[in-house]
């Protein structure tokens, strides 16, 4: 019998996750159907109750509704907490449990897919909303030394305030950075966490902000952002975009519905290839 799943946002034409889903459940052999379904702005709870009465397992949730998704959830994982926001909610004994796998999909790329460690990385973070927000705690987890940079260098302090109050993060350095402090700084990993792609905009960093084999990794995909450009003009060595962040963090989510971890590898290598 052929379990139900979907992505519902808004605007949700563009997404990629009905094909990820799709080659997953094709490469482990798991009998799913997934959908992209268009919610109205004030109708994303009736979407997700009209889901779960019509038995669907679980649904992905993304902009502009992660953070309804996350007060709506009727219990939370640890990551939805720590992220103060939801991407996967899945449908189970009665209850609808909130996780984010966003975080979990970045880190696993990085180190996956380009092979970077980052337990001993200088990581600069840009951008200190909500997709931010989202990967900052897996971060944490895995490096050292972390440098929060924002134009509205509140944001960025908030953040880094957040984070002291952990126990857990109690030996990772983590900073909030103004224009002029980054100045002279140089990063093994420099990741755009802000929406300027989506309009072109510049992002004011120092052109020699690279640190030899340094990453820029912009989390939007499917576009060179200015960003990106920048990189490439000023001595990053690798230069990429989110794609297979979107792959990972699917990755992730399908293994908490179904039990299976797919290989993303090939998924990534078709979405490249149709670029």
């Amino acid at each position: 019998m052929t379990d139900h799943y979907a992505v519902i946002g808004n605007p949700i034409a563009h997404s990629k996750s009905p094909q990820i889903h799709a080659m997953f459940a094709k490469q482990t052999g798991q009998d799913i159907s997934y959908e992209a379904i268009l919610a109205p702005l004030d109708g994303f709870a009736a979407t997700v109750e009209r889901l779960r009465k019509e038995g669907y397992k679980g649904c992905n949730v993304t902009v502009p509704f992660k953070l309804e998704a996350f007060h709506f959830a009727s219990a939370l994982s640890n990551r939805a907490i720590d992220a103060e926001a939801v991407n996967t909610l899945i449908f189970r004994d009665g209850k609808i449990i909130g996780d984010n796998t966003d975080g979990a999909g970045l880190v696993r790329d990085i180190q996956q897919s380009f092979g970077i460690a980052l337990n001993n990385k200088r990581v600069l973070l840009v951008g200190a909303g909500g997709a931010a927000h989202g990967v900052l705690h897996p971060l944490l987890d895995v490096t050292s030394k972390l440098v929060i940079y924002n134009r509205s260098p509140e944001k960025a302090v908030s953040m880094a305030q957040s984070v002291r109050q952990h126990e857990k993060f109690r030996l990772v350095s983590v900073k909030a950075s103004e224009f002029g402090e980054l100045e002279g700084q140089q990063f093994d990993v420099i990741i755009n966490a802000t929406s300027a792609g989506l309009t072109n905009s510049e992002i004011p960093l120092p052109p020699t902000i690279f640190a030899p084999g340094a990453l820029a990794y912009d989390m939007m995909y499917g576009r060179e952002t200015s960003f990106m450009a920048f990189a490439r003009a000023n001595g990053a060595a690798v230069v990429s975009d989110g794609l297979g962040m979107l792959v990972m963090q699917a990755a992730e989510t399908f293994f908490l519905w179904r039990g299976v971890r797919p290989e993303t590898a090939p998924v990534i290598a078709a979405l490249r290839a149709q670029q």
